[in-house]
């Protein structure tokens, strides 16, 4: 059985931890901390909230004073590296935000992204002073470090994953639209992807704005177009007809396609199996047309209803009068992100978003 991603926090690894600060800080007790971090119900704890209990435990066992503490993590920051070390920036969440801590706690959550991610940490500090808040994301987006210039968008992303929402950005993602624009040409491909990202969270509340920002932006850089493209994924699938328009993919889809077919085999099959499903498409004679070819899962869920997942099969131009035959596997089996449940499942074949063939498959338990 694989590990779970919470059981990177286990006693080797607070240890080891506890052991860089004491090399720093004599007064601190390595046993003390590990002993206190680990009781009650912590095998049950998740990961976030391992990762909660660790910084509070730590603010016990550090000096009480907020600066001191933090200039102690400071001297540890560059050998903490990595997805664990999320604690640095949690640390500056759970006792940072006092007022007259705000501006050590920019300076931590900036020192801290660069060698892990200070995305959820900043979260907290926008919502309680967004102009404040924004304002250093701007300064941030200027940065020389490409890990502080997408904390600057990753930070403020409206629904990032893990994150607490920023619900209002959701109402009003214009300042957050003013911090991409610094970014919309970012020369560091893991910056560009986060701007992408960032989009894809606002159209999902706000896709005029979004559409109207990608208006403005395509053909001003190469850079800049690959992040619309990535960044209007959610309004393409959704066959938002101005986002076709806007990448060249035709909005009568339908009327293009002369047949269409998708099969599943086996079509009775059990949650761990995988099944071939095995689809065909004849395109009409005429011009060479831009598609998106998918097919969509209508997953049954717990409670009985219906949730659909996308999975991208091609996407290119394809010449007037063209057959296109193609397997593609899936399996059946569950994942930490989807657990599977009995019943029928509809499938269907989508052509830029529109439905041009279906069939259904019984899942048993």
């Amino acid at each position: 059985m694989s590990e779970l991603l919470k059981d990177i926090y286990n006693e080797a690894f607070l240890f080891d931890f506890g052991k860089r600060i004491l090399a720093v800080h004599k007064p601190f007790s390595v046993d003390n901390f590990i002993t206190d971090t680990m009781d009650g119900n912590w095998g049950e704890l998740e990961l976030k909230k391992r990762m909660r209990k660790i910084s509070e435990t730590l603010g016990k066992y550090l000096p009480a004073d907020y600066e001191e503490a933090v200039r102690i993590l400071f001297a540890i920051e560059e050998s903490c590296y990595g997805f664990p070390y999320l604690i640095l920036p949690d640390f500056v969440e759970v006792y940072g935000q006092a007022e007259k801590h705000w501006e050590l706690s920019m300076e931590a959550l900036e020192r801290f992204t660069r060698n892990s991610s200070s995305e959820f940490a900043i979260r907290p500090f926008l919502i309680k002073d967004t102009d404040r808040g924004m304002k250093q994301m701007a300064a941030w987006s200027r940065h020389g470090s490409e890990h502080v210039r997408r904390l600057a968008s990753e930070g403020c992303r409206p629904r990032l994953p893990w994150g607490i929402s920023l619900p209002m950005f959701k109402t009003d993602p214009g300042p957050v639209i003013g911090i991409l624009e610094q970014l919309k040409e970012d020369s560091s491909l893991y910056v560009r992807k986060s701007v992408a990202n960032n989009l894809n969270d606002i159209a999902k509340d706000n896709p005029e704005i979004v559409l109207e920002t990608a208006y403005r932006w395509k053909g001003v850089h190469p850079h800049t177009d690959w992040i619309l493209r990535q960044g209007l994924r959610t309004l393409i699938r959704r066959a938002e007809p101005k986002a076709l328009g806007l990448f060249g993919y035709p909005e009568n889809a339908a009327e293009l396609v002369k047949y269409a077919h998708l099969q599943a085999e086996p079509s009775v099959l059990r949650i761990g199996e995988t099944c071939d499903l095995k689809y065909e498409i004849e395109f009409c004679e005429g011009t060479s047309v831009h598609f998106r070819i998918e097919y969509g899962i209508d997953f049954v869920k717990a409670n009985g209803s219906m949730s659909r997942k996308l999975f991208l099969l091609t996407d290119k131009t394809v010449k007037g009068g063209t057959r296109i035959k193609g397997t593609r596997s899936h399996s059946w089996e569950d994942l930490t992100i989807r657990r599977h449940y009995p019943g029928k499942h509809r499938i269907v074949l989508l052509i830029n978003g529109q439905e041009a063939a279906g069939t259904t498959l019984i899942l048993n338990a």
